[in-house]
């Protein structure tokens, strides 16, 4: 579920980088349509048809017998003057000669004579008339010719004339600028999300156990920081129940003492008889499970972890102690161990309570008979190794795995609170280790391996 949904969520690195990256070709396409919009209003209306006028004329003159200029009537020069009908122009040579069409406006007609002594010109704003007239040259056959033009101001799209006219320079840009923006955009944006990504890595990293952990806020854009700021104060009170359950639970175990023990006294004091035994049996029961509620809050806090012990030691203290219960049970114990001496940093207090627990279990479920061995090895990765099996009639399969979690019992009628196997599983954990079980109609084998202690 957990990679569906991560394969579900946008990335807003890569929202972010080609969002920005888009915004930024529209600016430059606007700024560049804007340039040449801006250009259409302080050039002639003229340039929008001003190389189409020019390139047919330039296809159309020549030269007659005596040298003057002469334009010819082309079929592009027909077509031209059919589709704009307003059309007017005077075409000359550098020398003077000259060829005139259409209907020249009176302001302009006395200049007409002059075209040959302009290169080029924007000619408008005379009193006498409001057509907009222009100059341009252009290379033909016979020379340089330059034309004065006319009459079709209203025409065409100078806007995408001057867009055709200017791309060398905005697709160079272009070139040159989108693979920079397409390049630069995503590690910009990777190194603004840098400090978010490395508190989702520090969130991930929070233990159950580290009930004070919290996500740092340095660093952090204002945007984020009321999200880290909510998961915090959700942390202060997962953090505040949780002290508030510690507490309930250490003080109910220790208030259950006091009547136990006076239970105990009492029923010492009755004569003996079957029901004194049951009640006996009881009694250790209920100081047992309360002891274990201890253990179990002990465990969470976890502030003894780096002693030097050795798991022999351990073992065998544990075989020793708990010998003759197994015995008076009809049960064989024995201890092996592949070592001297196997010394590894963890808890003094919690591994032999968790050895106990093993060894406990194995009497309980072990079927009152048969061998329980425990024993001590060094595994091939250098971890150290306790392994507790019995030859009882087994768990089944779809239980194996359950037994771990805090009281849960295979079997309703099973002695204890199920808490055993779940504090042997805590202790593993607390110490970087791990505890597995492997079981079958022969018996039961519980391992517990102990790595190196983690840093707090």
């Amino acid at each position: 579920m957990m990679a569906k949904a991560e394969y579900a969520n946008p990335s807003l690195w890569w929202r972010l980088s080609w969002q920005l990256s888009i915004v930024f070709v529209v600016v430059v396409a606007a700024v560049i349509f804007g340039l040449c919009v801006y250009g259409a209003t302080i050039l002639s209306p003229n340039v929008a048809l001003e190389d189409h006028i020019t390139a047919v004329l330039a296809r159309s003159v020549a030269l007659d017998a005596e040298g003057q200029l002469e334009i010819r009537d082309t079929p592009e020069l027909t077509s031209l003057k059919e589709q704009y009908d307003g059309l007017w122009y005077v075409a000359a040579t550098t020398n003077g000669s000259s060829v005139s069409y259409g209907a020249i406006p009176a302001a302009y007609g006395e200049i007409a004579h002059l075209t040959h002594l302009f290169q080029g010109a924007d000619i408008r704003g005379s009193v006498g008339t409001n057509e907009i007239a222009s100059v341009e040259n252009v290379e033909t056959a016979i020379g340089e010719l330059r034309v004065l033009f006319g009459g079709v101001a209203d025409k065409g799209w100078p806007v995408l004339v001057l867009m055709g006219a200017v791309y060398p320079i905005y697709v160079s840009l272009l070139t040159a600028a989108l693979p920079a923006v397409f390049l630069a955009v995503p590690r910009i944006v990777r190194r603004a999300l840098a400090r978010v990504s490395e508190v989702a890595r520090k969130a991930s990293e929070i233990e159950p156990r580290r009930y004070d952990a919290r996500l740092p806020l340095d660093g952090i854009p204002k945007e984020v920081a009321p999200l880290v700021i909510a998961f915090n104060e959700a942390l202060d009170r997962l953090e505040n129940e949780f002290r508030k359950r510690q507490h309930f639970l250490i003080d109910a175990a220790h208030e259950l003492r006091t009547p136990i023990a006076i239970m105990q006294t009492r029923i010492d004091g009755t004569p003996e008889g079957q029901d004194r035994r049951r009640l006996l049996d009881d009694v250790a029961r209920l100081a047992e499970t309360a002891e274990q509620l201890l253990d179990f809050e002990r465990n969470n806090q976890a502030i003894d972890l780096h002693e030097t012990i050795d798991l022999v030691e351990v073992a065998r203290t544990v075989v020793a102690d708990l010998a003759p219960l197994a015995i008076a049970d009809g049960y064989q114990i024995s201890f092996l161990s592949e070592a001297e001496s196997l010394e590894r940093r963890g808890s003094p207090s919690a591994l032999p309570r968790a050895v106990s627990n093993l060894v406990r279990n194995a009497i309980d479920h072990g079927g009152n008979r048969g061998m329980i061995t425990v024993s001590v090895s060094r595994a091939p990765s250098g971890s150290g190794r306790i392994t507790v099996a019995d030859e009882g009639p087994g768990i089944p399969a779809e239980h194996q795995e359950l037994v771990f979690e805090p009281f849960y019992r295979v079997t309703p009628k099973s002695r204890g609170a199920g808490l055993g196997l779940s504090l042997v599983k805590q202790v593993a954990a607390n110490h970087g280790g791990a505890v597995s079980i492997e079981s079958s109609a022969a018996g039961t084998r519980v391992t517990i391996e102990l790595a190196s202690v983690r840093p707090a």
